[in-house]
């Protein structure tokens, strides 16, 4: 059984900043997968998919490795 969460993202624009937010996601173990709905001007949507849950720590830390940041809950 697959786990998916769905994280927003700020700061992203472009095609570049996608592929670099789904390699560095794609590091973490365990990941199955990584699909990114962009949103320019606003918060992406990045969805990953796992085979065990996820440490919402190291998705965070690797968003911020790609030189984005989760946007603050409720926005």
């Amino acid at each position: 059984m697959s786990i998916e969460n769905t994280y927003q993202v700020t700061g992203m624009t472009c095609g570049h900043c996608v592929a670099s937010v789904k390699e560095e996601i794609g590091l973490i173990a365990g990941i199955e997968s990584v699909n990114v709905e962009l949103v320019k001007g606003g918060s992406s949507t990045v969805t990953v998919t796992s085979v065990a849950a996820q440490d919402p720590a190291a998705v965070a830390a690797a968003i911020d490795e790609a030189g984005y940041q989760l946007a603050p809950i409720g926005s």
